[in-house]
């Protein structure tokens, strides 16, 4: 893993020296955008929470042998149903810890029900879950546009987001210089260090990989892979919901169409660059947070555009790719040779005998 980093960092030097700046001075900056204070560490981890229950809940589907392309809409969903809730009730400040749980728990349904969607789409109408999860996804942008600009357009505002959430409806930040939610962290952890140990130690993980690795081969063994399968897009909403209503019930405060940020793609390349290794998921999302957030240093110090950081990451992710198919396909040749060495070892016994 180390060699493709390497690569691509030199790459990215490389870039970087090509728009006239020293690799050197804008790796500072983003290391100051990200790090400079607790408030921004504080960013860091903000966006590092519902890249890494995404990429998580990623973990899952693929795992089974499913492209949950859809997740991205899984997030703007459960985002909807957790702003519902939010818009919709107006508890005690007694009762504000109950609000805030059934906010969440609203945000896990919605992101179930879409991942419902595109399982139900996949398993009973034979749609392959890529083409289902993206047309659900535009889905889901066209409802956020339409809340928005319909039953959720704020009064004297404008059709970028709904009306603010009142402080009831929000996740509590853990103190004023630490603007984080606590209760998001915990959860992250626990689904961290829990979905992989359920997947390493119980007989329903055992069946996702069966699944993954080979469902007919699977359903003869008397795996049920239509259920294994809903099981994993479930799973997978869950969480994605789960960060999705983190977005909008501390990152935002408000609902906003465009809340999911590309969070559910992202994952992808984590789960992808992390080679089905859970243990590797929270340090690459972590990677990818802090260059996103302190990318915003590179537009005030350097006049560069953030979307440079969008760059560095697209080169890592390439790089990386490219090794593995490059190692696969000599993996692969090995083992071809392999076998033909001992095809020939067996002909020249079997003369030999003869």
């Amino acid at each position: 893993m180390l060699l493709p980093v390497l690569l691509s960092l030199l790459l990215a030097a490389l870039l970087v020296l090509a728009v006239g700046r020293e690799p050197q001075e804008v790796l500072e900056k983003i290391w100051q955008g990200a790090f400079r204070n607790t408030r921004s560490f504080a960013g860091v981890l903000n966006f590092w929470i519902p890249l890494t229950l995404a990429s998580v809940g990623l973990f899952v589907t693929f795992r089974a042998g499913l492209w949950n392309i859809g997740i991205e809409g899984q997030i703007l969903a459960g985002a909807i149903f957790a702003s519902a809730g939010a818009l919709t009730f107006d508890f005690p400040p007694e009762l504000a810890p109950l609000q805030l749980l059934l906010q969440i728990l609203l945000g896990v349904l919605g992101g179930m029900v879409w991942a419902g969607i595109t399982g139900a789409l996949k398993i009973w109408l034979g749609v392959n879950e890529i083409f289902g999860g993206m047309a659900l996804n535009a889905l889901a942008g066209v409802w956020g546009i339409y809340l928005i600009s319909g039953p959720w357009y704020p009064e004297g505002g404008s059709a970028q987001q709904s009306r603010p959430f009142l402080e009831n409806a929000l996740y509590p930040p853990l103190s004023r210089d630490w603007p984080v939610g606590l209760l998001a962290i915990v959860m992250t952890a626990v689904a961290m260090v829990l979905v992989p140990l359920i997947m390493a130690r119980t007989r329903w993980g055992l069946q996702l990989k069966a699944t993954g690795s080979n469902p007919r081969s699977a359903l003869l063994l008397g795996v049920p892979t239509t259920r294994v399968a809903m099981s994993a897009f479930l799973v997978c909403g869950a969480l994605a919901g789960i960060a999705g209503s983190y977005r909008v019930m501390f990152t935002y405060g408000s609902f906003r169409p465009l809340v999911a940020g590309g969070i559910g793609f992202l994952g992808l390349l984590v789960v992808l660059l992390s080679t089905m290794k859970p243990l590797w998921i929270p340090l690459i999302t972590f990677v990818f947070s802090a260059i996103l957030a302190g990318s915003t240093r590179l537009r005030v110090s350097l006049q560069l555009d953030s979307s440079l950081a969008g760059v560095l990451q697209g080169t890592l992710v390439l790089v990386f790719i490219l090794f593995q198919g490059l190692r696969q396909r000599l993996e692969a040749r090995r083992g071809d040779q392999a076998g033909d060495v001992s095809q020939a070892s067996a002909s020249s016994q079997s003369g030999l005998t003869g």
